[in-house]
């Protein structure tokens, strides 16, 4: 009897020392509570306890990634969407993400979810397929702020995917398409009143040059005739008339002004 009573003394020592060892990895804490009070951070490494009078939480300080799941979203100007996202994040105090919230994991999917509703619900759906990386910032920093209390970073956050219905996508469709026309309309009318200007331009200067008008009448003369045409019908300014005009009167006015001075 006394050999036996040393044996199950024995084993309950060795039970006892085996459930107060536990061992923390690298990238583990250990938050020990003692009869109930939080006592330190431990680890990583060996950690040795109290049996029945201490207890240990493990927290993983590693980066999670938690993937949003699909949230059903109206839009600023009422356009209903769904839009999932995956946030990641890491335990930065052990003590705050075990004692200030009953379990972080659960806690900050709930509040992912919920500031993805609110955020993108006050942007247009615009905003949201061509500003996401601002959209991103803005539900990084909201979720930080509100987990710091909470002894967790959230370091980034991405949206995913933002899933239209089809005719939603058809009406988008038409939208580009209207705004494609929309811009071709305005760089032809720009394109229009820039040779408008360059036109009033070459007007004002060869109204005070009728050499420069002549010359480019003539110009336009020799491209028409290398056209191959049969049959030209061109109209001819009086300004070339009296271009020609001129010099024969002139030439008259010479003649009789020499004979006066003979006679």
């Amino acid at each position: 009897m006394t050999m036996l009573s040393w044996g199950i003394g024995l084993l309950v020592v060795v039970a006892l020392f085996a459930s107060a060892i536990r061992i923390l990895r690298e990238y583990q804490r250990g938050v020990v509570f003692m009869l109930g009070r939080f006592w330190k951070v431990k680890g990583p490494g060996l950690i040795i306890l109290i049996p029945g009078i201490q207890q240990m939480v493990r927290v993983d300080l590693r980066t999670i990634v938690m993937d949003v799941p699909t949230q059903d979203v109206i839009s600023k100007d009422n356009v209903s969407v769904k839009v999932n996202a995956v946030v990641y994040f890491r335990v930065i105090d052990a003590e705050r993400a075990i004692i200030q919230v009953e379990d972080f994991l659960a806690a900050t999917s709930q509040l992912s979810q919920t500031t993805l509703r609110s955020v993108l619900g006050q942007h247009e759906l615009d905003e949201m397929l061509s500003e996401r990386e601002k959209l991103n910032h803005d539900i990084q920093q909201i979720l930080d702020q509100h987990t710091d209390s909470w002894g967790i970073k959230v370091s980034n956050v991405e949206i995913k995917h933002v899933d239209l219905d089809q005719s939603m996508i058809r009406a988008i469709a038409r939208q580009a398409e209207a705004e494609r026309e929309r811009r071709a309309k305005v760089i032809h009318a720009e394109g229009e009143l820039q040779a408008s200007e360059k036109l009033l331009q070459a007007a004002q200067v060869l109204s005070g040059q009728p050499q420069a008008l002549q010359l480019r009448y003539l110009q336009t003369l020799t491209e028409i005739a290398g056209e191959g045409t049969s049959t030209i019908v061109f109209p001819l300014p009086m300004e070339i008339l009296r271009a020609f005009a001129n010099p024969v009167k002139q030439d008259r006015a010479n003649d009789d002004s020499t004979h006066r001075e003979s006679d």
